[in-house]
């Protein structure tokens, strides 16, 4: 039976793969796990222990949210249901609330009718493997839950819990003056913001303006339905357009959950995850605040990042793909700074997980400190080119055992030689495994990557 979570949270079609009485489930079984029910918690009222729970803007949310809820309060906990945030708000309430665990109902930059749960344990962090398989292996069973006033109740606020992230985002680049007036580093700095039509719809916006910048936002209107259709960093289309039709600066894009973060230079140009970290490295390192110099990336990142950052002086760790596995690098290497070419960056100064808002400010902020342009700034990181090809309807477990799959992997390993490198990946969200090609030419990883995609195809069939 394959495990029902993948590289973050449990995710699926909500209300067929991902259904009320399984959020109940989950919910019920996450306080066993997590919160130790049953047992009292000294520093909190009543010793009674405490949950937090909050959601992305599409409509199952309503009904994953209530579900979770339920299970969390009929094991014994008092939940907060702090509405629709950002999954990295939901990490950071996590801490500073000192609540036994979060919990984000979101499935980021996934088209709306998927859903999905993630949990934090006390501090913000995401569960290791071994957490999550307890929480599955007691899923659905029964055990001696509380009665009377033993059981616990659920409160909504969200404008208390929204204001704490907010405050804590702004402060990274602009901590209050002592007479309590609000710095502002971004003042002039023109950009355009889009949103996903996600949970950074009023984050993001509120905090690139009380930091100083001129905002243009765009896709800010959730509805239930429209969370990353066509916008956002999945379809930076209008973001690109945007940019060029008003001069502006430069532009963010957000997925749906906005725990991750892509940019566009002042001539529509895509900066990826990838750049972005390379420019955050550069500066951290020069502030003296990158620790042991090095920045850890996955297996997807860019070979033009590593060799840059090595000119630089800048170590690379790699870990596998999914910024949990990151932020455990991070955590047992003592590292600041780490992510993702998908825009996942983990700046440990002031997030324990991915933060797109948070990416999207301190970003900024380097673009007005070192006085150039985006687009300077991320020429230092070029990208070498890379294809990549999703393969679907393929046995994607067997992607890195079959041997005929593993001898294509080698045999185009061998011709790319120290120019390129090839990666085949199963998905931890989706049921396909991806085909990934660097080469010195765009024509050379096309065609390594086609090769190799055809191979996958035929000998993973289902």
């Amino acid at each position: 039976m394959p495990k029902m979570f993948g590289t973050d949270g449990v995710r699926g079609l909500a209300n067929r793969d991902l259904t009320a009485r399984l959020a109940l489930d989950l919910g019920d079984a996450a306080v066993r796990v997590l919160g130790k029910a049953g047992q009292k918690d000294e520093n909190q009222p009543e010793g009674r222990r405490r949950a937090l729970v909050g959601r992305d803007t599409r409509v199952s949310g309503d009904f994953l949210a209530s579900a979770l809820s339920a299970g969390m309060a009929a094991g014994g906990f008092d939940v907060i249901d702090a509405g629709i945030i950002p999954t990295p708000g939901v990490a950071f309430l996590t801490s500073v609330l000192n609540v036994e665990m979060g919990a984000v109902i979101s499935a980021s930059h996934n088209p709306m009718p998927d859903n999905g749960i993630k949990f934090f344990a006390r501090g913000g962090f995401k569960l290791p493997d071994a957490k999550e398989d307890e929480i599955e292996a007691v899923l659905g069973q029964d055990w001696d839950r509380p009665t009377g006033a033993g059981v616990g109740r659920v409160s909504h606020d969200t404008v208390t819990a929204t204001n704490l992230y907010i405050d804590h985002l702004v402060s990274s680049i602009a901590p209050l003056n002592p007479d309590k007036t609000q710095p502002k580093p971004l003042r002039g700095l023109k950009i355009v913001a889009d949103c996903a039509n996600g949970a950074t719809s009023v984050v993001a916006p509120e905090a690139l303006r009380r930091a100083g910048a001129d905002v243009i936002v765009i896709n800010a209107s959730p509805d239930g339905y429209n969370i990353n259709k066509h916008a956002g960093s999945t379809h930076p289309e209008q973001l690109q357009a945007m940019v060029k039709a008003t001069d502006a600066v430069m532009g963010v894009a957000f997925d749906g959950d906005a725990d991750r973060c892509l940019a566009v230079d002042e001539d529509g140009n895509m900066v990826n995850g990838d750049q972005i970290m390379g420019i955050l490295a550069r500066a951290k390192k020069e502030a003296g605040k990158l620790a042991d110099n090095t920045l850890v990336v996955t297996v997807m990142s860019n070979l033009g990042l590593k060799l840059a950052l090595k000119d630089m002086g800048i170590k690379t760790v790699q870990t596998a793909v999914g910024d949990r596995y990151v932020l455990e690098e991070m955590l047992r290497g003592g590292y600041t700074l780490g992510g993702e070419q998908s825009g996942h960056v983990i700046n440990r100064e002031f997030a324990t997980t991915g933060d797109g808002t948070l990416t999207a400010l301190t970003l900024c902020n380097e673009v007005v400190r070192s006085g150039k342009s985006l687009k300077e700034l991320a020429a230092d990181f070029p990208q070498l080119p890379q294809t990549l090809v999703n393969v679907p309807n393929v046995d994607k477990m067997a992607a890195t055992t079959n041997a005929k799959v593993q001898a294509a992997v080698e045999k185009e390993t061998k011709l790319l030689g120290e120019t390129g490198r090839v990666l085949l990946r199963p998905s931890g969200t989706e049921p396909l495994v991806r085909v990934m090609a660097e080469a010195a030419t765009q024509e050379q990883a096309d065609e390594v990557c086609d090769r190799l995609a055809k191979v996958v195809a035929e000998e993973l069939a289902l």
